[in-house]
């Protein structure tokens, strides 16, 4: 239970210094974690940055020559501005017509209104969990790049849910196996490469809420694909 004492506090220092000071009160000490409740009901964005945000950046950063020219991108274009390395056009995509920062409207899984053959890289971003339909997903997005243009995906492997989250909309997580038949039938075997991020300790501390900044480096790094935190996806349309 939150101490008042500490909610009064928490409101009157800044967001950093906030998240470091949940960290300090409430530590996580892999190996002695024994809760049925996690430390985080927001992924740990309350303690720093979800442990799933540092594969995506990762991910992102070995292949930030791909973005460039037009860029697609879901709901805002954070990723093609921090990213992208010769970026001509920004274009957000986004079923929610509200969204101001959206270029074009629509829905992935049902985008026969945007024109073939338009973008050079598409950022598609922990976004394909959310559609039921994922093999029309990838088939429009795949009909939009243009030749040569590039597909960079992310999708969980790892999976928790949240309020925020609509869980009713959540419907998939995904294995290496499953992103190389979903994406291979599309493009093409030999134009897709599919990456694991991730290990126990970091599977384990994401569930729990944990922020990546209470891990080391070292232990970020580790990689062992029998436990993925996210799957990374590179692929190239003929």
């Amino acid at each position: 239970m939150r101490s008042p004492l500490l909610e009064k506090i928490l409101e009157r220092i800044r967001p950093d210094q906030r998240k470091r000071l949940r960290r300090l009160v409430r530590p996580a000490w892999l190996g002695t974690i024994r809760r049925t409740t996690p430390l985080s009901e927001r992924h740990g964005y309350d303690r720093g940055t979800p442990v799933d945000r540092y594969y995506i950046e990762r991910f992102l950063e070995e292949h930030r020559r791909d973005i460039r020219g037009r860029a697609l991108e879901i709901k805002d274009s954070v990723y093609t501005d921090r990213f992208g390395a010769d970026v001509d056009r920004r274009d957000v995509l986004d079923i929610d017509a509200a969204n101001r920062r959206a270029t074009i409207v629509g829905d992935l899984a049902a985008a026969d209104g945007i024109a073939a053959d338009q973008f050079d890289c598409f950022v598609l971003t922990q976004t394909l969990q959310f559609i039921y339909n994922v093999r029309a997903a990838i088939v429009h997005a795949h009909r939009v790049l243009r030749p040569h243009g590039v597909l960079l995906v992310t999708v969980p492997a790892a999976g928790r849910m949240s309020p925020e989250d609509k869980p009713s909309l959540d419907y998939w997580r995904f294995t290496a196996t499953s992103c190389s038949s979903l994406f291979g039938e599309v493009f093409g075997a030999e134009r897709i490469t599919v990456r694991s991020y991730g290990n126990v300790l970091t599977a384990i501390a994401f569930l729990t809420g944990m922020a990546y900044e209470e891990l080391s480096r070292r232990e970020l790094d580790a990689n062992d694909e029998n436990f993925p935190v996210i799957l990374g996806v590179r692929a190239i349309k003929r």
